[in-house]
């Protein structure tokens, strides 16, 4: 089966090996400015796939540096006369094109009032890293598909690095394995395509996660919306129960994203009830012998930390949005309305 998509996706391993040894030095020195200024809060401006990087960089920076992480609305820099202050604050812009004005604007803000900028971007030389401090090179070269891949998965290990590098010392051995855990990732491809045959015909389901896989269901959802037109919804599987719960019938589509120990006990219990609602679950796990009746498993790899999940657990994801939409007869390489950089204001 040819595709830009599919060997872009089976590309992350390498990509992320390369980030690990050629951005060591950049993100050091980045964690050393933080330091010395005695940053405490990050403030991130992004779109699309790369805010849900930002999602992910609530976490590992929340739970392991003990930083308060926001996402930017830019347009409260571009279209509203006086900016958020930023005191004390990282603004980090993540785009993989580095070209959309506003993320661009939010750094440019932020150098005004002195804060300390830094773009994660695939583009070194685009308009968000010349407006920056530091430039975090994603080191994804040419993405040609217009569904982000690599540079989401890149966008993760790089938000990673910085935990590491601010003192997170547990991350380091893991993300030296992450590259092997994303080659075994891989090998999941026909459990997602059989899972892709269940949601064929479906014309709406939700997506569940939470902690450090709550950027996962955001990512995953958006790949399935992109590439098929299925509307997928994300949510907190915690959100999920106070009331939107209330969508499900039998039969009704829903992916779960149970991976990791913090939540596995919630999980369990979330899993009983849609079962009791005679729900169609798709379950992406690292415990796959958890399988309950009526169930389809979608294996995650067990190798890597909690924090680093995301890594590996985003590329069954992404393989079952690409055999979602061959199955309801759709090309994964030119999804309807979208371009690969769009440019908003």
């Amino acid at each position: 089966m040819s595709s830009l998509l599919l060997d872009e996706i089976h590309q992350q391993p390498d990509v992320v090996a390369r980030l690990l040894v050629e951005q060591a030095e950049p993100i050091a020195r980045l964690a050393a400015r933080m330091r010395s200024e005695s940053i405490d809060h990050v403030l991130i401006a992004a779109r699309g796939t790369s805010d849900n990087a930002a999602r992910y960089a609530q976490y590992v920076l929340g739970a392991h540096n003990q930083l308060v992480v926001a996402l930017a609305a830019p347009s409260l820099f571009s279209r509203f006369p006086q900016a958020p202050r930023l005191h004390r604050t990282l603004v980090v812009g993540i785009s993989q094109s580095g070209q959309s004005p506003d993320i661009v604007g939010v750094l440019n803000a932020a150098r005004h009032q002195g804060a300390p900028t830094v773009a994660l971007t695939n583009t070194p030389g685009s308009p968000l890293a010349a407006g920056a401090d530091h430039v975090i090179d994603l080191c994804a070269g040419l993405e040609r598909s217009v569904a982000a891949t690599k540079t989401y998965t890149s966008a993760l290990a790089a938000l990673a690095m910085l935990s590491a590098a601010l003192g997170a010392d547990e991350l380091t051995t893991g993300l030296a394995a992450a590259p092997a855990a994303l080659v075994a990732a891989l090998t999941a491809a026909p459990q997602a395509q059989a899972a892709a045959k269940a949601l064929a015909a479906a014309s709406r389901c939700v997506v569940l996660g939470r902690g450090f896989n709550y950027a996962t269901a955001f990512e995953l959802s958006l790949k399935v919306k992109e590439l098929t037109h299925l509307l997928a919804e994300p949510y907190s599987s915690a959100d999920f129960m106070h009331g939107p719960l209330a969508v499900i019938e039998p039969g009704f589509p829903v992916v779960v994203l149970d991976i990791g120990a913090t939540f596995r006990a919630e999980f369990a219990t979330l899993r009983e009830q849609l079962a009791q609602a005679q729900a169609r679950v798709i379950v992406l796990t690292d415990e796959p012998t958890s399988a309950r009746a009526g169930e389809l498993i979608v294996p995650v790899p067990a190798t890597l930390p909690e924090a680093l999940s995301p890594l590996a657990a985003i590329l069954p994801g992404q393989l079952l949005a690409f055999y979602l939409a061959h199955a309801r007869g759709l090309d994964p390489d030119t999804p309807r309305s979208i371009r690969k950089v769009t440019e908003t204001h």
